[in-house]
């Protein structure tokens, strides 16, 4: 098991997408850790429900495809609870529509939720990381891209395009701020509304997601996690051979 980062466990985290399932599980895997939460979501409701019985979450209805609420909603994290230095990007939506259901409207509002949600939460909490030269950013992602299921095109798309994200931040990021770590990690299929009647316990999956979000070293910039375990970026055959030939030693992939 990793060790919680100690700065972490003392700060202020955001997660999206908290009124249920996977994001409800995270909030409160974070909130027993000690961490002070802002649980974000569309409906209050749900939120205060994630909230209730687990001291130090924050409930605050947020659309986070809506760039005015995630501006307002960031500046209430911010009177209320301190500076964001850790977010976990949970919010999605998956609408189920082939593409002679789909418009160019109904698409682009799933990629507003999950890519440009992500953008623009990871946007806001990075002025705070910024002047901290510190924080903890995980998105929660999918393989939906590599072999996309029918009716999921805006979902794949967005989903794939959310761990290009991931890479372009740190193209921009890594080398003048390395301590801002971000890393993606794919939960599974969970039993939510978005998964599988028969997938994992979003209960189990969270405790997964929160020792990632605690657990904070320059080595995970970059890394992608499934479930429990990381996943190595895939190597050609003429580097394996070369690292064979050179007698390297095999780096094994780390787990939660």
């Amino acid at each position: 098991m990793t060790d919680a980062n100690e700065r972490l466990l003392k700060s202020v985290a955001i997660v999206t997408g908290a009124g249920s399932g996977l994001g409800r599980a995270l909030a409160r895997g974070l909130a027993a850790r000690g961490v002070r939460v802002a649980a974000f979501g569309r409906r209050l409701e749900p939120l205060q429900e994630t909230a209730a019985g687990h001291a130090g979450i924050l409930p605050i209805a947020c659309d986070v495809s809506d760039p005015l609420a995630l501006t307002k909603a960031f500046a209430q994290v911010r009177a209320e609870l301190g500076p964001v230095l850790l977010l976990i990007n949970n919010a999605a939506v998956y609408p189920r529509r082939d593409v002679f259901e789909d418009s160019q409207a109904s698409f682009m509002a799933t990629v507003a939720t999950n890519l440009g949600g992500t953008f623009g939460a990871t946007r806001l909490a990075l002025e705070d990381m910024a002047d901290a030269g510190f924080g903890r950013i995980v998105n929660v992602t999918s393989f939906a891209d590599i072999a996309p299921l029918p009716a999921s095109g805006a979902y794949s798309v967005s989903k794939g395009a959310q761990r290009i994200l991931t890479r372009v931040l740190l193209a921009d990021l890594s080398d003048r701020l390395p301590d801002i770590v971000i890393s993606d990690w794919l939960p599974g299929m969970l039993a939510t509304e978005m998964g599988i009647p028969d997938g994992l316990a979003p209960e189990v999956a969270a405790q997964w997601g929160v020792r990632l979000a605690l657990w904070h070293e320059r080595s995970l910039n970059g890394t992608l996690f499934e479930m429990m375990r990381e996943l190595p970026p895939a190597r050609s055959l003429k580097a394996r051979l070369k690292d064979k030939l050179l007698m390297r030693p095999v780096t094994k992939p780390r787990q939660l």
